[in-house]
């Protein structure tokens, strides 16, 4: 998890926000800025950002944040890992058919 604001010195949010998502697609990046508008909280979830949060900061805010955030990558994983054992399963029984077939067959 990245937490990033939109204005940096060296570079700005949005940059982060692409090479983070070019790294790692998966990586769930919080966005902060004083400078918030519509179109940039637009712009950043589009882009991939998981929240655009403005200042000032509530801590309650960041906190509720971030645990939503680490949810959604513990179900997303969990989703990946049922539909490997899913593929698996079907890949078995597959199997398990062929070969019962050649054995009725003979």
């Amino acid at each position: 998890m990245v937490i990033t604001d939109l204005m940096m010195p060296e570079m700005n949010g949005m940059a982060m926000l692409q090479a983070v998502k070019k790294l790692d697609p998966d990586a769930l990046v919080i966005m902060l800025t004083g400078y918030g508008t519509v179109e940039s909280a637009v712009k950043a979830i589009k882009s991939g950002a998981y929240d655009f949060i403005t200042k000032p900061l509530k801590l309650e805010e960041i906190e509720i944040t971030v645990q939503r955030a680490l949810e959604r990558n513990r179900i997303f994983r969990r989703m990946r890992r049922f539909r490997s054992l899913f593929f698996f399963s079907v890949c078995v029984a597959v199997l398990c058919l062929a070969a019962l077939l050649v054995f009725l067959i003979g």
